[in-house]
């Protein structure tokens, strides 16, 4: 089994109501466990996602262009990074949630600092800095601690 994963965010067309998120998130741990698909689910009181699918290749693809892609409650689905990866960055969670807000998005999908410092010019995150930010963020209790430690 080649594994891969996707990285992409959204913007929902309203805001969705408590009742309305626990219910796409059972849905999508339900779907997510029947074809072994791990990963996790950031969301914003304004609306966005931003979400990682990790599993077989064509499982992950399908559900992304056949199933998000035509989700009609939300719109401006970007692909931020995918490809093959070597292991899963979660694991045990079938779709593992996080509330989030705007501040922490920046963080996560800011710049990053050069890779060659005579060039000076911040970055986009490679996909293995940003899979570390995830992780971070998701483990971390004390958000600011996170912001503080990711600037």
């Amino acid at each position: 089994m080649s594994l891969y994963q996707i990285l992409y965010q959204s913007q929902s067309l309203v805001p969705f109501e408590p009742l309305e998120l626990a219910a796409l998130l059972h849905h999508a741990r339900i779907n997510n466990e029947q074809h072994a698909i791990s990963g996790i689910l950031l969301y914003t009181p304004d609306g966005r996602f931003l979400q990682v699918l990790e599993g077989e290749v064509d499982a992950v693809r399908h559900l992304y262009h056949q199933r998000i892609m035509a989700d009609p409650r939300h719109y401006n689905c970007r692909v931020l990074c995918e490809g093959p990866c070597q292991h899963r960055s979660f694991p045990n969670w079938p779709m593992g949630f996080r509330h989030a807000h705007a501040c922490h998005f920046r963080t996560l999908l800011g710049t990053a600092p050069p890779n060659n410092q005579s060039l000076l010019v911040p970055r986009p995150h490679t996909r293995p800095e940003l899979l570390a930010l995830l992780l971070e963020f998701a483990a971390g209790g004390e958000e600011q601690v996170w912001l503080e430690q990711s600037n």
